[in-house]
């Protein structure tokens, strides 16, 4: 089995040229790549993915910048193989990932999304844990070592209690993730979204505790823009609410509850309430206090 691995390209040349040689470097030769550039203004990014010539690599570039979400499904759309990645333009693969992914595929075929272990690293590539990474993998993923095959209602109530994926280092069983569609309007909570929907429509999750992938986390990052200006914790409301009605559908009230008291969210921004004050951002304090008192 080959993995198709994609990256949905808009960023710094530089940090892509990295993600790239981090999937040369594999151990296992069972990988093809494709970069999708969404039309990014620079073109050295894509000048240097094409010089390297090597046929497990493929470009494509974009006529026009269409936005994370429609270069995701661009992505689902040219996999052919079984098992697909959509890797962050500014992550890094570690050698063992490819291998750690198949083998985790051939141990459970029927798992319809892998997540790897993982390293945060910051802009400089150093290994980090900041306080969001220490909350997800010692609060609130699920106790427990080796591989874990989740689903269901337990594995819903979790993830809306609070979201310990790393979408960047995900595989998905193809056939599975175009069984659903990413949700329009949901930009920053768009990864969870879909992962739900697989949930809701019976798929499993496995964890695989190999460390092979690392996520990196700066302040640059699209969500880390939005945290102030509200428009993140706005769309995380509107999607609880969602996900509660789609749980309720199905009779499951441990999820309802747990995306109706969001908690991790409501907390995460009542950790940035200090900054606002500090910064006298009377707008960004009132709704970042809405947001945290479940208003």
């Amino acid at each position: 089995m080959t993995l198709d691995l994609f990256i949905p390209y808009w960023g710094d040349p530089a940090l892509l040229r990295s993600t790239v040689r981090s999937v040369l470097a594999q151990d296992d030769p069972g990988w093809r790549l494709t970069v999708v550039d969404d039309a990014y203004p620079d073109p050295a990014g894509g000048d240097w993915v094409r010089s390297l010539e090597d046929p497990r690599i493929r470009y494509v570039r974009k006529d026009v910048n269409g936005g994370i979400t429609a270069n995701y499904r661009t992505c689902v759309e040219l996999a052919t193989e079984p098992i697909m990645v959509m890797i962050g333009c500014d992550d890094q693969l570690l050698p063992n990932y490819v291998r750690t992914i198949r083998t985790a595929h051939e141990r459970f075929p029927g798992a319809a999304i892998i997540q790897p272990g993982v390293e945060v690293i910051d802009e400089h590539g150093a290994v980090v844990s900041p306080l969001v990474d220490t909350v997800k993998q010692h609060l609130v993923r699920p106790r427990g070592g080796g591989f874990q095959l989740l689903s269901g209602e337990t594995l819903a109530a979790n993830l809306l209690a609070g979201d310990w994926l790393y979408w960047p280092a995900l595989a998905f069983r193809t056939e599975r993730i175009r069984a659903v569609d990413f949700r329009d309007g949901f930009a920053i909570i768009q990864d969870l979204a879909l992962v739900m929907d697989m949930i809701f429509a019976g798929d499993q999750l496995l964890v695989v505790p190999e460390v092979c992938f690392r996520y990196r986390r700066h302040s640059g990052s699209a969500s880390s823009v939005r945290l102030l200006d509200g428009s993140r914790f706005s769309g995380e409301r509107e999607y609880f609410a969602l996900a509660a009605s789609q749980a309720g559908a199905l009779g499951w009230a441990r999820a309802v509850r747990a995306a109706r008291a969001r908690w991790t969210s409501r907390a995460h921004a009542a950790t940035l309430v200090p900054g606002a004050l500090a910064g006298r951002d009377w707008r960004a304090l009132r709704m970042l206090a809405r947001h945290a008192l479940g208003r």
